[in-house]
């Protein structure tokens, strides 16, 4: 199963989302998904990158694949159409406004959050997570089975966050990236 990069609430703010990918590239994630906010294309060029260098082996060639990236879109993002199709272009899956992903013990459900009927369905289908974005704030709570994570927001917060699920060990780590944009 894989180790998941989730992040949210870029707002435009490429640079920030860039240290905020980076800090999860280093934390090894196989996969990344940008909860929505996501504000302009330059936030969405940081998201199509490259495998890092072989952990253990600096200077190792990565795998040269991208590393598989799905977004879903914010109350905030006005183009999503263009947004959209520029991410396509760039091999990243677009799920607006939902997503899913299955798991080898269960399901990933994703959205930004603002959309009251999306979580509620959600939770009403006893996923095993619930990852959204919206409220700028880091949170790890649970309802019923299912684990409902924000990673934080990488811009108008206190703290800038992003986070780290492994979901084989049902592991989550917050992780502080810097203010710089």
């Amino acid at each position: 199963m894989p180790r998941i990069g989730l992040l949210s609430d870029s707002h435009g703010r490429a640079v920030t989302t860039r240290l905020g990918v980076q800090a999860l590239l280093a934390a090894g994630v196989d996969m990344l998904i940008h909860l929505g906010d996501v504000g302009s294309i330059e936030v969405i060029d940081e998201l199509a990158v490259v495998q890092p260098d072989a952990p253990g082996f600096p200077g190792a060639p990565g795998s040269g694949q991208n590393v598989p990236a799905h977004l879903v879109f914010g109350n905030s993002d006005w183009d999503t159409g263009p947004l959209g199709n520029y991410a396509i272009s760039l091999g990243i899956q677009v799920d607006h406004p939902v997503g899913r992903i299955e798991l080898d013990r269960g399901e990933l459900v994703f959205c930004h959050g603002h959309q009251a009927h999306v979580m509620i369905e959600a939770l009403g289908q006893d996923v095993r997570y619930l990852c959204h974005g919206h409220t700028h704030q880091a949170s790890d709570t649970r309802s019923g089975t299912t684990r409902i994570i924000n990673p934080g927001a990488l811009c108008r917060a206190h703290r800038y966050t992003v986070a780290v699920l492994d979901t084989s060990t049902d592991g989550l780590t917050f992780l502080t990236v810097p203010a710089r944009d």
